[in-house]
């Protein structure tokens, strides 16, 4: 594919996600509404469970984790892919903190004062974006582009910690679609810069990720 047609590709694409983020504001109250009349004791407990996966320290804990390894191993392309994950989930998190800080709108579970509040610093008024989703998100999109087959295998899991979101009456559809966006754009980002410095184009080389040597 020509860099013409891959940017034409990438235009689409964003485009149809953005009208999907659109899209799902008008879904917002039969979601909740839904999820309410579905709600179970056992449920609650096993979402919860998920949703600290979603937690930005445990990406970081990983990630760092496995950079090590890998760095220990002397595979350094996966120190450069582990790096890159929890760079993707740091910018996710930072900018989608200033988006909620900025944007105050209420969590569903707040009944006064719901809808878009302005600027505020408290938590309960910070439901637009979801963090966990971005950041979850942005974590395992940076795997995706880097090794196609694990990162797909994977997905599962930020998609499962949104879901968890949702049913923990923690944010509305619009609030997770929005994040999952925003964590995508975010590894892309981070991802293009990677290969730009490495030399590495395309996820679906089955060679090595190209990494300088160290007296470079």
């Amino acid at each position: 594919m020509t860099t013409f047609g891959l940017r034409r590709w990438w235009f689409v694409c964003a485009i149809l996600a953005a009208l999907i983020v659109a899209a799902s504001f008008f879904f917002d109250g039969a979601v909740q509404s839904w999820i309410a009349q579905h709600q179970t004791r056992s449920g609650t407990t096993l979402m919860r469970a998920v949703s600290r996966w979603g937690d930005w320290p445990t990406h970081v804990i990983i990630g760092v984790a496995g950079a090590a390894i890998a760095y220990a191993r002397r595979r350094r392309e996966w120190v450069v892919i582990f790096a890159a994950m929890v760079v993707a989930c740091a910018v996710a998190g930072l900018t989608n903190r200033t988006i909620k800080m900025s944007a105050g709108r209420s969590r569903p579970a707040v009944k006064v004062d719901a809808g878009w509040n302005g600027p505020s610093l408290r938590s309960d008024y910070h439901a637009f974006p979801s963090g966990h989703t971005a950041s979850s998100m942005a974590f395992f999109a940076v795997l995706c582009g880097a090794r196609r087959k694990i990162g797909f295998a994977l997905l599962p899991i930020p998609l499962l910690i949104a879901a968890s979101r949702l049913y923990l009456n923690a944010h509305y559809l619009s609030d997770v679609a929005f994040g999952a966006m925003l964590g995508v754009l975010c590894a892309i980002l981070v991802w293009a810069t990677i290969q730009r410095r490495y030399g590495y184009h395309s996820p679906r080389e089955n060679g090595p990720l190209r990494v300088p040597p160290e007296d470079a």
